[in-house]
C-alpha cells in the first residue's frame, strides 16, 4: 500500500481515537465523578504510551529529551493538562456530548488568539475568518435561548477547558521537537496525578474499582494512541495536512453522541453545525497552505579599469504554497512593491 494511503489513515484514526473521548466519557461519567475521570484518563494515556517508551527509549538521541531548559514549558504544560480535562469533564456531565464535541474546535480559537497575542505569531485573515466562525458557532451552541438571555454552564466549563488546552498547546510548542514519546508519557502521569490530588482534596466519591479500567482503557486510545497515530502521520504528511485530516475529530464526536448515546437534534446544533463546519473548512485550507522562506545568492562580475571583479548579493523571500491535488501554486512575498509572483509546480 502506499505510504501517502497509509499516513493518511494513521490521521483519520488519530481523529476517530479522539472523538470517542467525549461520547464514551458520557456514559463513564454516570459512575465516575468528573476529576476522577479526568485523572484516569490522562493515567491511562501515561501507562499506555509509557509502556511504548520503553521499547522506543535506547532509539532515541540525548538531544531528543527534555532537558533543564525545557523545565518551565513543561511545568506549564503539566499544570494546564490538570486544569483543561476536569473542565471538560463536568461540562459533559451537565451539558450534552454532542454539543461538547463540537465546542471542542474552540481550541483553535485559543491556541491562535494566544500565539498572536503573546508569541506573536503571524495569523493569516483566512485563519482569523475561520476563527471568528468557530466562536460564532460556539455562541449558538452556549446559548439557552432569548428567553432565558443566558448561557448554558456545561458549554461555559468546555470553552474553558478549550482555552486551557490553548494555552498548553503554546507551551508544548515550545518543546515539540522533543520526544513525542517522553512528552506524552509525562503529560499522563503527572496531569493525571494532579487530577487525582484534587478529586481527593474536593472530597469526590472513588469509584467502584470495575469501572476503573474501561476509563484506563478509554484514556489509553482516546489520549494516548491518538496522539501516538497523530505523529505516524505527520512523517509522512507533515503537520499541516495532518491537522487538515484531525479536524474532522469534534464531527465524528458529535456523530457518535447522537448513534451511540440517542442525544435530540436540536435547530440550535444544526445551525451551529453549519457555521462550525465553514469555520473548519477555512482552518483546514489554512493548514494546508505553508510558507517557506527562500535565500538566493547572485553572482555579478563586471571589469573597470582593466580588473574583473565580481559580487555577490544575497537576499531571501517568503512564499507560501498551496496545495490542490497533485499541482500546487505559491505566492512570493519580497517581489517589487504592489506586485505578487506565482508559480505553478506539478507534482505531489
Amino acid at each position: 500500500m502506499n505510504k501517502t494511503v497509509i499516513a493518511i489513515c494513521y490521521a483519520l484514526a488519530a481523529a476517530l481515537f479522539y472523538a470517542l473521548n467525549v461520547p464514551c466519557s458520557k456514559l463513564l461519567l454516570e459512575n465516575i465523578p468528573p476529576t476522577f475521570m479526568a485523572a484516569f484518563l490522562y493515567l491511562g494515556a501515561g501507562v499506555g504510551v509509557g509502556t511504548m517508551y520503553l521499547f522506543h527509549y535506547k532509539k532515541e538521541q540525548p538531544a531528543e529529551r527534555l532537558a533543564r531548559k525545557d523545565l518551565p514549558y513543561t511545568v506549564g504544560m503539566v499544570v494546564l493538562d490538570i486544569a483543561a480535562p476536569i473542565l471538560l469533564m463536568i461540562g459533559v456531565s451537565i451539558g450534552t456530548s454532542s454539543n461538547a464535541s463540537l465546542l471542542r474546535n474552540f481550541e483553535i480559537v485559543a491556541t491562535t488568539a494566544i500565539a498572536a497575542l503573546i508569541f506573536r505569531e503571524r495569523v493569516s485573515p483566512r485563519l482569523w475568518a475561520a476563527i471568528g466562525l468557530i466562536t460564532l458557532s460556539s455562541a449558538i451552541l452556549s446559548f439557552e435561548g432569548a428567553g432565558s438571555l443566558q448561557f448554558s454552564q456545561g458549554s461555559l466549563f468546555v470553552l474553558g477547558a478549550a482555552v486551557c488546552w490553548g494555552l498548553e498547546n503554546n507551551c508544548t510548542r515550545s518543546i515539540s521537537e522533543k520526544s513525542a514519546y517522553q512528552i506524552v508519557t509525562i503529560k499522563g502521569f503527572f496531569s493525571g496525578a494532579g487530577s487525582m490530588i484534587v478529586a481527593f482534596v474536593t472530597g469526590e466519591k472513588f469509584p467502584e474499582i470495575k469501572y476503573i479500567l474501561p476509563a484506563l482503557l478509554l484514556g489509553f486510545v482516546a489520549y494516548g494512541l491518538s496522539i501516538f497515530t497523530y505523529i505516524r502521520a505527520q512523517k509522512t504528511l507533515g503537520a499541516a495536512k495532518t491537522s487538515a485530516f484531525y479536524a474532522a475529530a469534534p464531527f465524528i464526536g458529535a456523530f457518535l453522541s447522537f448513534a451511540l448515546l440517542r442525544e435530540k437534534l436540536t435547530l440550535n446544533y444544526l445551525a451551529a453545525l453549519a457555521v462550525m463546519l465553514v469555520g473548519a473548512a477555512l482552518a483546514a485550507v489554512d493548514a494546508l497552505a505553508y510558507r517557506h522562506v527562500h535565500e538566493h545568492s547572485h553572482t555579478f562580475t563586471h571589469t573597470h579599469d582593466g580588473s574583473t571583479h565580481t559580487h555577490t548579493v544575497t537576499h531571501s523571500h517568503e512564499h507560501t504554497h498551496y496545495i490542490s491535488g497533485k499541482n500546487h501554486n505559491h505566492r512570493h512575498g519580497g517581489a517589487p512593491r504592489g506586485k505578487d509572483n506565482i508559480d505553478v509546480h506539478g507534482g505531489a
